[in-house]
């Protein structure tokens, strides 16, 4: 039967990787994965055999066609990004659609996602959130703050290293030097860590050391 299964995979600790997703790698005709080079070393330590696929940003508009009567055929894929749940910030919307407008049956398993972690162990209220991703880097960045500026639920973002003392100075500027956030890096890998603080302590705090990792940053909406 035609069906793609979007499965997250692990976001640093290979043990987050559940029974459910080996087996479904290991069942299904194809794998689709965001940069295959990364996600080999996932399936040789399941010893998933399973042929994969490169599906990411720059090709997924060219490769969907391809993907879909592949599917029409009878076929079954399985969709991972290079970690977390495909379509949180990463490939997967376009194909999901376009699998749903042919009628393609598509199951999401449960599973590992960054956000989540970082949200429930800010501190900060998670009864109602808003999940804002990355940033604009340029064209929109003020506007989309002077909006985010009245939000008052809490809000989630991702960032990259080399820009998270500039988007935490952004924050100072545009939510007060008070407000409180938490910023998470390394989730679920040997050198995790959580500040938590007022925007002018966080960043003071980052501005002083350097920083890896992915990031997510829980910010407290306004008052």
């Amino acid at each position: 039967m035609s069906k793609i299964y979007l499965v997250p995979t692990p976001i640093g600790n290979l043990e987050d990787m559940t029974l459910r997703a080996i087996r479904i790698l290991k069942e299904v005709d194809f794998i689709l994965a965001e940069d295959t080079r990364n996600s080999r070393k996932l399936l040789k330590n399941y010893e998933i055999l399973t042929q994969m696929y490169s599906h990411h940003m720059h090709n997924e508009h060219k490769s969907i066609d391809g993907i879909i009567k592949r599917l029409q055929a009878g076929e079954t894929c399985a969709l991972i990004s290079d970690a977390g749940t495909p379509g949180i910030s990463d490939p997967g919307f376009l194909l999901t659609r376009a699998c749903i407008e042919n009628n393609i049956e598509v199951e999401c398993l449960p599973g590992a996602t960054a956000f989540v972690p970082a949200l429930v162990n800010s501190g900060l209220p998670n009864d109602k959130f808003v999940f804002e991703g990355f940033l604009p880097v340029k064209k929109g960045r003020q506007t989309r703050f002077l909006l985010l500026s009245e939000e008052k639920k809490t809000m989630i973002f991702y960032e990259s290293p080399h820009k998270l003392v500039k988007t935490l100075t952004d924050f100072v500027t545009y939510f007060g030097e008070e407000r409180q956030l938490s910023v998470s890096r390394e989730l679920t890998k040997i050198f995790e860590e959580t500040k938590r603080g007022t925007t002018k302590e966080v960043l003071e705090y980052f501005s002083k050391k350097p920083t890896k990792g992915e990031i997510v940053i829980v910010v407290d909406g306004k008052k």
